[in-house]
């Protein structure tokens, strides 16, 4: 039986021929799943990344959560007595904001809640008046809406929240009832009269007395929040309510 011979190669040759592999199959598997910008298409970005740094430096912050009587609580004065309000974002049409939030809900893009649900934990980290926060409740969606979507994007956002602030326990609890019609064609009006009965919480127990942060990605007229809301005061009786949302329509 013939010897075998082995052939010994230098340790710098080995690295090299790793790495350019490494770069080819990086190369290849980009042209069938390109990383590229959710918003601008760019395709300068760290793999970990879905915006570019260009686009990142661009984010619309409203720098609300910190200020007390801030645009957002006067939305809901008269309607809902909530502790503390903010949004982290504005949303425009054809903005940076809109990109995230539509790959969010229609393009199966979980990091996007991630990353909206990242920049409210930091906003809330730096302001003081979200510091007493027991626990995030999610803005349901139908389970017709959840079974085509995978998931309840203001949960993914709370996920996000959770990492930066891993203190606040998150607990879906709110289910929305299957004859609830979709509000995104509705006018103005025609949405502040959603009803508290179209929603149900599953054990009102697990909340009452604590402080209770309400989460949803967009705020528009705040009429779902205020029904949510106001559910949750009648059945649970929270300690005190409490609302962020990842953007709010200017």
């Amino acid at each position: 039986m013939p010897k075998l011979t082995y052939i010994k190669l230098p340790l710098t040759f080995i690295r090299t021929f790793l790495n350019r592999l490494q770069a080819y199959s990086t190369g290849f598997l980009h042209l069938f799943y390109p990383h590229i910008c959710m918003h601008c298409g760019s395709e300068e970005l760290p793999s970990a990344n879905i915006l570019c740094a260009a686009c990142e430096k661009n984010l619309p912050y409203t720098h609300f959560l910190p200020i007390a009587q801030n645009t957002i609580e006067k939305i809901f004065w008269g309607r809902v007595p909530l502790h503390e309000a903010g949004a982290s974002l504005f949303f425009t049409k054809d903005s940076i904001v809109q990109s995230l939030v539509f790959a969010l809900k229609y393009k199966n893009q979980k990091k996007a809640g991630r990353l909206l649900g990242n920049i409210i934990g930091r906003d809330m980290l730096h302001s003081q008046r979200f510091k007493n926060i027991d626990c995030m409740i999610p803005i349901p969606i139908s389970k017709n809406k959840q079974r085509a979507r995978g998931y309840n994007q203001a949960l993914l956002i709370c996920e996000g929240i959770q990492e930066k602030l891993p203190h606040i326990q998150i607990l879906p609890m709110l289910m929305k009832h299957k004859n609830a019609i979709s509000q995104t064609s509705k006018d103005r009006i025609q949405r502040t009269q959603l009803g508290p009965q179209n929603y149900s919480i599953i054990d009102p127990t697990q909340i009452a007395e604590k402080n209770v942060l309400v989460v949803d990605d967009v705020i528009t007229t705040g009429a779902t929040i205020e029904s949510v809301c106001k559910y949750i005061l009648s059945e649970a009786r929270p300690h005190s309510l409490s609302l962020v949302a990842a953007a709010y329509t200017i």
